[in-house]
């Protein structure tokens, strides 16, 4: 695999246009004068035959239908640097963000608490962490004395991959331009979770279910988008995307970023081959794509392609008059709870690691599947565990939050509701995925997601005040 697969300068346009020729060589520059802003990419493809994450069962790569990528923006304003970074995987543990954090702080200055490092949720990347790779791993050790589907040592290539990212951007600031705001993109979004007649809730009941009554939340139309412009040519160079919809859509053994890597060719058509197009994943821990009062095809590439591209869509028409941000004022904040997690028995741990050795088994429950290796997890973490949540300002009317795990869709627009930033873009999966996190009233409903879930009751609660108060600080600044 190359190194930087491409890097792009981001060049300067001014936010304050000036009349011809009046512009002096020595007057102070502007706020907006005074920002910059830098991009650049890196490939994070796994090798073949290595396993693929977001499912239940053992699934080995057999090719790369679109390589996967790590993304980074970075945003300086005089000493103010702040740093986003966006990857084609289902998630990142905190082990690994904290050392690529840490070693990307300490060779480009910007402040460890100022760098943020988030999974686009794509279901066909590598499986790398977590008690179900651990699994897998120990069985084909105990077979092989080795593991024949880890060729290659991924956390430490993609700790390299990470700093190298963010080092690779912030050598390209220059001065830049940004414009920031909110389009809307009905349609493509569904909670998939719903009521039944029975007076249960169930996720993914299935197209026309004559049994489905109403859906047991809302959803999220809104689309945050980020762009950088060139100075002279006012052409786009770099973007950020946020939409709450999880990456879901393909399915099978090709590697793929999903709906991104549509949404990506879609911007790149319009804006030129070396956009770099940045997507955060909105808060969509129970949000798919799957529209139940219809029966159509939910999975595979055409689906994908219609996701992305009309996600795109909405993008570009709303890139023509978005505002543009002319008083740029970079600032962070961040706060880490210590959130508690359910308690598992040793007597539980042991059914687990049963149910995980047969989970080829068809007669074992999905549930009882999910359960096991949340269960083995669990008992690897303790009675908390950290969550970081951190605010970034970039004027006096847009903040992105930014939350771990996959956050329910009532509790980012929850944080929206309260924000008092006009324009507040909320991303999940920031930092570490240690699985779901429910509302309250959704624990009192349980299914999937439920069951699945490491925290509490109230972690969602707790996070969203933790998000208010942080955008109430900067706000008040």
């Amino acid at each position: 695999m190359n190194n930087v697969a491409r890097t792009w300068i981001l060049p300067a346009l001014a936010g304050l246009w000036l009349l011809a020729g009046c512009a002096h060589l020595s007057r102070p520059a502007s706020p907006a004068e005074s920002l910059q802003v830098g991009a650049a990419e890196v490939d994070i493809t796994t090798p073949l035959g290595s396993r693929m994450a977001g499912y239940f069962n053992e699934r080995l790569a057999t090719g790369t239908h679109d390589p996967l990528h790590a993304k980074a923006i970075v945003l300086r304003q005089e000493e103010a640097q702040i740093a986003l970074v966006s990857c084609d995987l289902l998630g990142i543990p905190l082990d690994i963000t904290t050392k690529a954090r840490a070693q990307a702080s300490q060779r480009t200055g910007i402040p460890l608490t100022n760098i943020v490092i988030c999974a686009t949720h794509s279901h066909t990347g590598p499986l790398f962490e977590g008690a179900l790779r651990d699994f897998f791993h120990e069985v084909a050790e105990q077979k092989y004395a080795h593991d024949p589907q880890e060729k290659l040592d991924y956390p430490a290539f993609l700790i390299e991959r990470l700093v190298k990212v963010l080092a690779a951007a912030q050598a390209n600031l220059r001065p830049a331009q940004l414009q920031a705001g909110i389009a809307t993109q009905p349609g493509l979004a569904f909670n998939r979770r719903y009521w039944m007649k029975n007076g249960k809730v169930v996720f993914n009941p299935g197209q026309l279910n004559p049994n489905i009554v109403r859906p047991a939340g809302p959803s999220d139309p809104d689309v945050g988008i980020l762009l950088a412009r060139d100075v002279q040519t006012k052409q786009p160079l770099a973007g950020l995307t946020v939409f709450a919809m999880h990456s879901d859509t393909v399915g099978g053994t090709l590697y793929s970023a999903d709906y991104e890597y549509y949404l990506e060719q879609t911007l790149q058509a319009a804006f030129g081959r070396d956009f770099i197009s940045a997507f955060g994943l909105g808060t969509c821990g129970d949000i798919n794509h799957i529209d139940v009062t219809r029966k159509n095809t939910t999975s595979g590439f055409a689906v994908a392609e219609h996701l992305g591209s009309t996600l795109g869509k909405a993008v570009l028409m709303a890139s023509s008059d978005m505002p543009v941000i002319h008083q740029p004022a970079l600032a962070v904040r961040s706060t880490t709870l210590q959130v508690p997690l359910q308690e598992v028995t040793p007597g539980q741990v042991s059914d687990a690691r049963a149910i995980l050795e047969k989970l080829g088994d068809t007669n074992i429950p999905f549930l009882a599947k999910v359960a096991a290796v949340r269960t083995l997890d669990l008992a690897n973490r303790g009675p908390t565990w950290p969550m970081e949540v951190q605010v970034f300002r970039l004027d006096a009317g847009t903040a992105i939050v930014c939350l771990p795990c996959e956050i329910f869709v009532e509790l980012g627009l929850a944080i929206k509701r309260a924000s008092p930033f006009p324009h507040t873009l909320v991303i999940s999966i920031c930092n570490d995925r240690p699985s779901y996190v429910p509302t309250l009233k959704a624990f009192g409903e349980g299914s999937y997601e439920v069951t699945n879930a490491r925290v509490k009751p109230g972690a969602g609660e707790m996070l969203v005040a933790a998000a208010v108060k942080l955008l109430g600080s900067l706000k008040s600044e």
